[in-house]
């Protein structure tokens, strides 16, 4: 987990070959995409979360989660709605496309190498993190996800578990869901004053529940003189008598400290 220190040249030809590989990959692949939207929406709530859309964080202007927020009403009305049929695949930046200021993003906040820099579209990583973090509370499988290499910010007011998000940059970091059952599931997603909203809806009333949370926590001192963080995500799965049928892995997580361990307890929000 030592920071590996890359040239430019090589960071923009491996943008390239990615860029490139992921464009092949969407319009000459096998994947059967989810692309239609359903105008109203599907009866059944599986799962509904919201975040803040502003959040306190040291040394960060204010102006770049305003920004933001411009950034998400133009990326959630490209999503809200999508619904996933059986067998087809969410793909997070094939719906939402390339953030352009044509296309009305602006400057936001966007973390790199554990710091953070500004860019166009900068901010959408929330509403990554949000769509994973439903997907965690449902039958549907995450095929594509991207862990956050760098814990930046103190564990001020968290409400999930560490390392719960999606990390997302166009177009190969992509944020991928699979529908394996044998009903439609439709995406909504919207912002309010304060919060960004999002739930998964379905036809049927869901059979289950499920409860995500971490396991093997711990953070160490590493030989070159910095903190990695880890842990390990799991999932448990109720039936509709609130009866344990099942205890999931989900993922693991491991992410240098940009900030001394221990400055705070709790959890907060993702970005």
């Amino acid at each position: 987990m030592k920071p590996v220190k890359r040239t430019n040249v090589r960071i923009a030809l491996g943008k390239v070959y990615y860029t490139c590989s992921r464009y092949l990959e969407w319009y000459f692949g096998n994947t059967k995409f989810a692309r239609k939207r359903e105008a109203g929406s599907l009866p059944y709530t599986v799962f509904k979360h919201q975040t803040p859309l502003i959040r306190q964080l040291k040394d960060v202007d204010l102006w770049l989660q305003h920004n933001k927020i411009v950034n998400l009403k133009i990326a959630v009305e490209r999503i809200n709605g999508i619904t996933i049929y059986p067998g087809e695949t969410f793909s997070y930046w094939r719906l939402i496309g390339k953030p352009t200021r044509k296309k009305g993003y602006v400057d936001g906040m966007i973390l790199s190498h554990g710091t953070y820099t500004t860019g166009i579209g900068g901010g959408l990583c929330q509403l990554s993190n949000l769509i994973y973090w439903l997907t965690l509370h449902t039958p549907l499988e995450v095929t594509e996800r991207h862990r956050h290499s760098y814990d930046v910010f103190p564990d001020s007011n968290r409400t999930q578990p560490f390392g719960s998000g999606a990390t997302c940059y166009y177009n190969y970091l992509d944020l991928r869901i699979y529908n394996p059952t044998h009903q439609p599931y439709q995406l909504n997603v919207y912002l309010t004053d304060e919060h960004l909203v999002g739930q998964w809806n379905t036809i049927d009333k869901p059979l289950y529940r499920y409860e995500v949370y971490e396991k093997e926590h711990s953070i160490e001192h590493e030989y070159w003189g910095g903190y990695v963080r880890h842990n390990l995500i799991y999932r448990r799965v109720f039936n509709l008598d609130g009866e344990l049928i099942n205890d999931e892995y989900v993922t693991e997580n491991h992410a240098i400290m940009m900030y001394q361990p221990f400055l705070e307890s709790g959890y907060s929000d993702n970005i």
